[in-house]
């Protein structure tokens, strides 16, 4: 069995009136990459708001390595796990190594500069996402594929052994959502760095996964590998679609290659 590094217990979470996740009980499994997929509304991005502490519980329990959100420093915690919201804004008139350098904030005192050991960090980031060579480049100029390698890098600064990224395919043209999917899965194969990520593109999901949640109603519907999940059954309960689904080149994955709406599901 997987060790845990994020833990929910009984957690609900709402807005208003509306309770948006209700008694949530879930394990993250340590340096694997996790990612979570469900229609829109379906308490996805929530969870991760509130793993991320963006919002609040209202009731319930996050863990992060066996103890409780509420009861660790921020910066503590910024120190284990970096957070990459969906679609950040902007900045104009940053380059590129000033944005990643954002990522060493939670080690400065408050008087401190960059040390050698940022300065390190800061090139290992931006080398590792393939962002080095745009260094001197303003962050408004990249492309959009270009701009989210620079946000990773930012992230990956913060030297962290835990990713949370909400949507970072979003908006971006088939190559680069691919190219980006490469990057995280090859820093969680380099690092052994916990990734956990929103996606809505299922065959994504499930290239790309090594554990896969399933969230409908602000509840998990299934979680596990996707080989074990990603079913005509399941899809069925998840989607409301009637799926065609075939073996991978390789047998290590299932693909959707057909679909059609089912009614009165």
């Amino acid at each position: 069995m997987n060790q845990e590094c994020i833990q929910t217990k009984d957690l609900q979470i709402g807005y208003e009136d509306e309770i948006v996740i209700n008694k949530l009980n879930l394990k993250i499994p340590k340096g694997k990459v996790t990612m979570v997929i469900g229609s829109n509304g379906c308490g996805k991005s929530t969870l991760l708001k509130a793993v991320s502490r963006i919002i609040p519980s209202r009731h319930g329990e996050i863990l992060l390595h066996g103890k409780s959100l509420r009861r660790q420093a921020s910066k503590s915690i910024a120190r284990k796990m970096a957070v990459l919201p969906q679609s950040p804004s902007v900045p104009t008139g940053l380059m590129v190594k000033e944005l990643v350098a954002y990522g060493r904030f939670p080690y400065q005192g408050p008087m401190s500069g960059l040390n050698e050991h940022d300065l390190q960090m800061i090139d290992w980031a931006m080398h590792s996402t393939g962002v080095y060579e745009l260094k001197e480049k303003m962050v408004e100029s990249l492309s959009g594929g270009q701009r989210q390698r620079a946000w990773i890098a930012m992230a990956l600064a913060q030297e962290t052994e835990i990713l949370v990224l909400d949507e970072p395919t979003t908006y971006l043209d088939m190559s680069h959502q691919i190219e980006i999917l490469k990057l995280l899965k090859k820093l969680n194969r380099e690092n052994n760095r916990t990734i956990i990520m929103v996606i809505h593109e299922l065959n994504h999901a499930s290239k790309f996964a090594d554990h896969l949640i399933g969230m409908k109603k602000g509840n998990v519907i299934f979680e596990g590998k996707p080989v074990d999940v990603i079913t005509k059954e399941n899809l069925v309960q998840l989607y409301g679609i009637n799926a065609q689904l075939e073996q991978s080149r390789t047998g290590d994955y299932p693909i959707c290659v057909d679909y059609d709406t089912l009614e009165h599901v």
